[in-house]
């Protein structure tokens, strides 16, 4: 392991962040204080891969060890991050990692005072029409993958969520898909329709899977997020679907073609998952459908016909 640091300084490396790895032995105290504190809190693996990114990030940016910085290293960093165009979310996402670094682990909060948050521009999500998800579905490469994506679109599901799903979380008698520790470490239940469960029906008659019901190229470990998205891509360019198509975007789908069937905007936030209604009613902006079902104020007004105007 390469330290980015000066000899002898205590730094977080890029080593595995899961301690019990065979590189574990190699992980610098600060590091591994901040990886128990994040476990104490009960951080997702991904959270706190992404903390440890950002400090790291930070460690190379400084070229010394990051516990030595400044209030003002720390606004030259996010200056630096800003010059470099770096976009709104990550720049937050950086900002909310370090606080955690500075004020938890180091108990430093006051380091961290120079750091602001930046505006960032919400934009409407991408969805599919019925007609394009059809096509879509239909360019699947295999059985499997138009199994995984029939089961992002027709549960709503995420991406992530899809990869997880096990053989033993298809419950027919309740046509209930059970999503385990979901965004937020949540639990909940997805809608199963007959025509998905006749897909994965399908699917493991070939496959015969057993625990994973996706499996990757070892059998024994899920689908990969990222196997799924390039599939994802290729199966839009064979649809000859002229949009950046990815798994939300059939979830993005999912919710706004449900809201233009008139299903109860809290009904979908349910079915999604979403914590807050608010989430969810951004796709009232996108259920065209809906939209154009509403009668314009204008259309209720008994307009007066203007006179003729004069000849010039």
């Amino acid at each position: 392991m390469t330290d980015v640091t000066p000899t002898g300084a205590t730094s977080i490396t890029p080593t595995s962040i899961n301690p019990a790895s065979p590189s574990s032995t190699t992980i610098s105290p600060l590091r591994q204080r901040m990886i128990d504190d994040m476990r104490l809190r009960h951080f997702g693996e991904k959270t706190q891969h992404d903390y440890i990114r950002v400090v790291r990030n930070l460690t190379i940016f400084l070229d010394r060890s990051p516990d030595t910085a400044t209030a003002e290293d720390l606004r030259r960093f996010q200056l630096h991050l800003t010059e470099r165009r770096v976009r709104p979310g990550t720049i937050n996402a950086t900002v909310t990692a370090l606080r955690f670094f500075f004020g938890v682990t180091l108990d430093r909060p006051d380091a961290t005072k120079q750091l602001s948050f930046v505006h960032e521009p919400r934009r409407l999500p991408l969805v599919l029409s019925p007609e394009e998800v059809a096509r879509f579905l239909a360019a699947a490469p295999g059985v499997k993958y138009k199994a995984a994506f029939s089961a992002a679109y027709g549960a709503g599901l995420r991406v992530s969520e899809v990869a997880a799903l096990k053989v033993s979380d298809i419950d027919s008698k309740r046509m209930m898909l059970r999503v385990e520790q979901g965004k937020g470490r949540k639990d909940r239940h997805a809608m199963l329709s007959p025509v998905l469960l006749d897909l994965l029906r399908d699917w493991w008659r070939i496959a015969r899977p057993t625990a994973w019901l996706f499996p990757g190229r070892d059998p024994l470990q899920p689908m990969s997020t990222r196997q799924l998205t390039r599939a994802c891509h290729a199966a839009a360019i064979m649809a000859q679907i002229n949009k950046r198509v990815t798994p939300h975007t059939l979830r993005h789908s999912f919710a706004t073609h449900l809201l233009e069937q008139n299903v109860d905007i809290r009904v979908i936030q349910v079915l999604l998952g979403h914590a807050r209604l608010d989430t969810t009613a951004l796709y009232t902006h996108i259920a065209t459908n809906t939209i154009r079902t509403v009668m314009s104020p204008l259309e209720r007004l008994t307009l007066k016909p203007q006179p003729d105007e004069p000849p010039a």
